[in-house]
């Protein structure tokens, strides 16, 4: 029996290197410099090995979605049980949004988002998760809104905020102008703490 959970553990460790090393080097390299021998030899693993638990590249890069979901839905979540009452929680959600996109993870993120617009499969698979992450921090900041503001409303400025901090993240990895991205997080924090304000 112990040998088994020795195997299973080994298996989770294989596993784990093999979508670790994926995340490194899409935030490294990113995505067509990625190559299934770079990655087997960043997580000190042989291809066969690799074979074993992924059929290619693109089930590969399924599993780093689902992997990297995971962990980035764990820190949406767990900021947002931080956030504070009242109007000072819609512009401490727009900080962690910007956070959550401008990150490590989120650059690796960003990488899977521009290689899908023309891989069909990788698209596949990350629509799905993404929509998943999308939503249950959704449900978390809009049950800390309470009965203030319907959910409507709610879910407009979360989805606003989210695609402004995608675009934002995108621009900073383009090298753009920091001033100019502050000036529209303030503005976009202005617009939403007005119209988070406004009865129903």
């Amino acid at each position: 029996m112990s040998t088994h959970r020795t195997q299973q553990e080994r298996r989770e460790q294989t596993r784990k290197a093999l979508l670790e090393a994926t995340i490194t080097c899409l935030v490294e390299l990113g995505y067509a410099r990625t190559s299934v021998q770079e990655i087997c030899d960043r997580a000190g693993v042989s291809k066969g090995a690799l074979q074993h638990h992924y059929a290619g590249k693109s089930d590969l890069m399924a599993a780093a979605v689902a992997h990297l979901t995971e962990r980035l839905k764990q820190q949406r979540i767990d900021a947002a049980e931080q956030l504070p009452p009242d109007t000072d929680m819609v512009s401490a959600a727009i900080d962690m949004l910007w956070d959550a996109y401008s990150g490590t993870l989120a650059t690796a993120v960003t990488e899977l988002w521009i290689a899908a617009r023309t891989d069909p499969e990788l698209r596949a698979a990350i629509r799905p998760v993404d929509r998943a992450l999308g939503r249950s921090v959704l449900e978390h900041v809009t049950s800390m809104a309470g009965e203030h503001v319907s959910r409507e409303r709610m879910e407009l400025l979360f989805w606003l905020t989210v695609n402004l901090t995608r675009g934002l993240a995108i621009d900073a990895e383009l090298g753009g102008d920091p001033t100019r991205r502050a000036q529209l997080l303030d503005e976009c924090k202005r617009i939403a703490v007005q119209r988070y304000e406004q009865p129903d």
